[in-house]
């Protein structure tokens, strides 16, 4: 009998940032399909998600990628649910309106890599500070690039599981990296982000780093990291008119809190109207504007207003599931 690794991986109900958690099971005879992963159970107790006198919370499985770090095993992403079934309070996944994947979403995933020991990002010296961002972005180098080997590593990772990544790039601040994902679903693309979050932090533990998700780790002149959601659904991406996109950019206009309680936690510290944001209480939209809330890509206005938006708001340590669960609700309410 062949046996298999299975690394099934959640969200715990940490607030107000959820964390991932995982743990492996081992099946023989694995068919490589998602509906041959098992339910499974773990301690809700241990993840603040349950009591200990009635702790367990099940697994089950909702996408499946293979796991780049071994031999014909793979990563399981996973709902957590009640003993009874029912989905548990912290799983976001749960509460997407999207059932027939109408809405596509690319987010793009902005972090630090973080030196654990000095407990700065990874080029800046142990006192003072490097060079004021500007040489960072994009860029080439020892004297710019910090940790490429590492980021390379994931990116290799991400296409080996079947992760939909679109692309990498070194960012403004020193030591700050960003990745692109897509999918088509709202859930699909949660998962997608999630599991490349699970892959980078795996991957730096090699290196004896670990990934910063604060949305601004580094006070001061320095960029906050953000994780931009670009979206779309067949209104948007056949529409042919300003008019359709200026109604449902505006339907956003009444809901800002709504979106920022569920954009990630401290984002306030990096939505201050500097750095390429909105100040967080505002709401603007635009087209080409990096400083607005809502971005209208030039890409959509030069293919006659048929295409996607980018909502810029949310934060790089938000839960993409709640992010497009908001996004889904507050489009589908302009569309009706």
């Amino acid at each position: 009998m062949s046996k298999t690794k299975l690394e099934y991986i959640w969200l715990d109900g940490y607030k107000p940032t959820q964390s991932l958690r995982s743990k492996t099971k081992i099946v023989e005879d694995f068919s490589g399909k998602l509906e041959d992963c098992p339910m499974w159970s773990f301690d809700g107790s241990s993840t603040e998600q349950a009591e200990g006198g009635s702790s367990d919370c099940l697994l089950k499985p909702v996408a499946l990628f293979p796991d780049p770090a071994r031999v014909d095993g793979y990563l399981v992403m996973t709902e957590v649910m009640n003993s009874d079934g029912t989905p548990h309070e912290s799983n976001a996944r749960a509460t997407i309106n999207d059932d027939d994947d109408d809405f596509w979403f690319g987010f793009e995933q902005e972090y630090f890599l973080w030196d654990t020991e000095n407990n700065l990002p990874l080029g800046f010296p142990s006192s003072g500070y490097p060079r004021p961002q500007g040489p960072y972005y994009c860029s080439v180098g020892a004297n710019n690039a910090y940790g490429r080997e590492i980021i390379e590593d994931h990116l290799d990772q991400c296409l080996e599981a079947g992760v939909n990544v679109e692309g990498i790039n070194a960012e403004v601040a020193a030591g700050q990296w960003e990745f692109q994902t897509f999918a088509k679903g709202a859930a699909a693309a949660g998962d997608h982000i999630w599991v490349a979050r699970y892959l980078a932090e795996r991957n730096a533990e090699k290196y004896g780093l670990s990934i910063n998700w604060h949305p601004k780790p580094i006070k001061g002149d320095w960029n906050g990291s953000g994780m931009h959601a670009n979206f779309s659904n067949s209104t948007l991406r056949e529409a042919g008119s300003k008019e359709v996109y200026d109604k449902i950019c505006e339907a956003f206009r009444p809901v800002v809190k709504e979106h920022i309680e569920v954009y990630g936690a401290e984002n306030d510290q990096r939505l201050t109207g500097q750095h390429e944001t909105q100040s967080i209480d505002q709401f603007s939209y635009g087209v080409s504007d990096r400083g607005a809330s809502i971005r209208i890509p030039i890409a959509t206005v030069e293919n006659g207003w048929k295409g996607w938006l980018e909502d810029r708001r949310p934060a790089s340590n938000g839960d993409p599931y709640k992010i497009a669960a908001r996004i889904v609700e507050t489009v589908k309410g302009a569309d009706s």
